[in-house]
Order: C-alpha cells, then sequence, then structure tokens
C-alpha cells in the first residue's frame, strides 16, 4: 500500500495503525510526521515508540479530538470492513484532511475467485480466524460497490486497483469461459484512493 500514499504527503494519520510497522515505514520513507489511532492499548505502546502520536480508543469517538484541515493523508488499511457504518468513520475523517488531502485505503474483495469457488462450486459460505471471511468482518465489498460506499461519506474515488492478484490454473479458465466477466474476482484486495467531494456532507449525529 506504500506506493497508493501521495509522495508529498507531510502529515499522515493511520487509523488502525496496530503496532506502527506499516505507519513507521512512511515516516522513514517520506519524511513525514504520522500519527496513529489504535483500539487495542498494548499494540499502541508499541506503535508510540515509533510514530510522532498515537491515540488510544475508538476512531470515531477520537475524531474530534484530531485538528480540522491537517492532514495529507488518512490510511484505512483493512478497517473499513470491521466496521458496523464504516460511512460515519469516513465523514467523520473528511474534515481532517488538508484542502489536497485524501484518503487511502486497502479493502478485501467477496468476489474474489477463492471465494466464490468455494461458494458457487462447493456452496460454502464458511467463516474464518483471517481472509476475506473473516470473523470480525461485517461489511463486504466489490469492485462496483466501492464507489456507494466513499460516495455515501462525501468523496469521489480517485483511483482503485486490484491488489494480491490470484494464481490459480481455475481462474483463468472461468474467467476464459466467461468472456472475461470474472476479471475481477483475480483480486485478493482493492486498494482506493478517495478525494473530498463537493459539496461536503452533513456532519454525522
Amino acid at each position: 500500500m506504500v506506493p497508493f500514499v501521495p509522495p508529498g504527503s507531510r502529515r499522515i494519520l493511520e487509523v488502525g495503525c496496530g503496532q506502527g510497522v506499516f505507519a513507521a515505514r512512511l515516516r522513514a520513507q517520506l519524511g513525514a510526521q504520522v500519527w496513529g489511532i489504535e483500539l487495542d492499548p498494548l499494540a499502541a505502546a508499541r506503535a508510540a515508540e515509533r510514530l510522532d502520536r498515537v491515540l488510544v480508543g475508538d476512531a470515531c469517538a477520537l475524531s474530534d479530538t484530531l485538528p480540522d484541515a491537517f492532514f495529507d493523508c488518512v490510511v484505512l488499511n483493512d478497517l473499513l470492513e470491521h466496521l458496523v457504518q464504516p460511512e460515519s468513520l469516513l465523514a467523520r475523517l473528511r474534515p481532517k484532511l488538508a484542502p489536497a488531502g485524501c484518503v487511502v485505503a486497502s479493502l478485501p474483495n467477496v468476489r474474489h475467485f477463492a471465494n466464490l469457488w468455494n461458494l458457487v462450486v462447493k456452496g460454502e459460505w464458511r467463516y474464518a480466524d483471517e481472509g476475506i471471511l473473516d470473523r470480525t468482518h461485517v461489511r463486504f465489498y466489490t469492485r462496483r460497490s466501492l464507489p456507494v460506499l466513499f460516495a455515501a461519506a462525501g468523496y469521489s474515488l480517485a483511483k482503485v486497483q486490484g491488489i494480491t492478484p490470484t494464481r490459480s490454473w481455475k481462474f483463468r479458465i472461468c474467467n476464459l469461459l466467461a468472456l472475461g466477466r470474472l476479471g475481477d474476482a483475480r483480486w485478493l484486495q482493492f486498494a482506493c484512493v478517495a478525494l473530498p467531494a463537493q459539496p461536503p456532507p452533513e456532519r454525522p449525529a
């Protein structure tokens, strides 16, 4: 996800920063001031050793404490699918972006070929400890539904790119038989770059 963060970003926020490994890489590579928000106190303590500032707690609850028009980039890697109302968090983060700021996010692709194969061929929809059907995922997205998610929070998608392609020979055959209509099933995840749309959305209650 590092290449999707604009190289000119000087103030970055990663929501759900974990122990701060990814954010620390941005800090070193871009020479940026990097903040983090993390729900887990133990992970946040480790992140605080690596980043300029770390806030501990729920991101929606903490959003009002963030400075307005401050961050050049807000990073949300593998986070939004865990939230009951991801649009609410996105809307709350919007006024925290600098005038040319953006949101960079990665989200799993529920239409990934392995998931389709299990559902259509095997008739299975089994939750697991990790992956697309992680037990903690409460929202699921496809390539076509991503613009709807961001538009609901007052953003437009400037870029959507599939990442982590499948190497399955079954995918190649099925996509050929489907005349290429399964092209987006190649990707395990989508990387998104979103910009604030005009006019700004109403502030969530």
